[in-house]
């Protein structure tokens, strides 16, 4: 995936700067433009665990334990993707505010080894992410149709996931969900490059997001009870039309 990447940016730097500069539509000289943007989503977990995480969960209803001693705790990455739109105002000739508004797909997952059980069981949250991030992107002066640019900022983030996928309280202890919190902030950061053609500027875009706060909904259960602190984060790349 990530020599496709590479092969595909090289490709398109290449047609950009064989060729005499391209307008790009424009938009450079408008002081507020619009665009729209594809993502592909890498989200993990970061899990701080309770001091004695392996101890068995014992069931407040009737007080027996229902779990053995946990064996690990982890997390791995898990795709996902979004849609977009940008507003872009210019500040100053190398710097700009932006606004993107996005709607994200994106599982998260989570795995428990207990005592007594063989194969890890899996906790996945299925979230539908409306994100609103907002950003200062810094950038270097054009080069023919070539342009470099850091950017970093803060998104709210709220899940819009249907109750269904959050309502296990028929459940017994050992079927219940890892939940998440429903709305919450994160730090962003990233690099990028404006690729400039004739009618538009294209910019493929990698960030790193991190949840400021735990996002963990705390619901007595063996799958948050080890848990002291559940961050995310996310690794995104864009494709930015405007």
């Amino acid at each position: 995936m990530k020599l496709k990447l590479y092969l595909l940016l090289g490709f398109l730097l290449a047609v950009c700067t064989v060729k005499a500069q391209n307008w790009g539509g424009g938009v450079d000289d408008n002081e507020l433009h619009f665009g729209f943007t594809f993502q592909y989503i890498s989200s993990e977990f970061k899990i701080l665990k309770k001091p004695d995480w392996r101890e068995p969960f014992t069931d407040p209803d009737s007080g027996m334990p229902v779990s053995g001693p946990l064996k690990s705790v982890s997390s791995k990455s898990s795709p996902g993707f979004g849609i977009g739109f940008v507003m872009n105002k210019r500040i100053i000739e190398n710097a700009d505010i932006r606004f993107t508004p996005s709607l994200i797909f994106n599982d998260r997952l989570a795995y428990y080894s207990f005592e007594g059980i063989a194969d890890p069981l899996e906790k996945k949250v299925q979230a539908t992410m409306i994100d609103l991030p907002l950003s200062l992107k810094i950038k270097s002066d054009r080069r023919n149709n070539f342009r470099a640019y850091v950017i970093g900022g803060a998104k709210y983030s709220m899940d819009i996931a249907s109750k269904k996928r959050t309502n296990d309280a028929p459940n017994a202890p050992m079927e219940k969900f890892l939940k998440n919190k429903k709305n919450f902030l994160s730090y962003e950061a990233g690099f990028g490059f404006d690729l400039y053609f004739e009618y538009f500027k294209m910019s493929p875009e990698i960030k790193l997001s991190y949840s400021f706060n735990d996002v963990l909904k705390n619901d007595p259960s063996p799958f948050s009870a080890p848990i002291d602190k559940l961050m995310l984060r996310h690794v995104t790349f864009s494709l930015f039309f405007e």
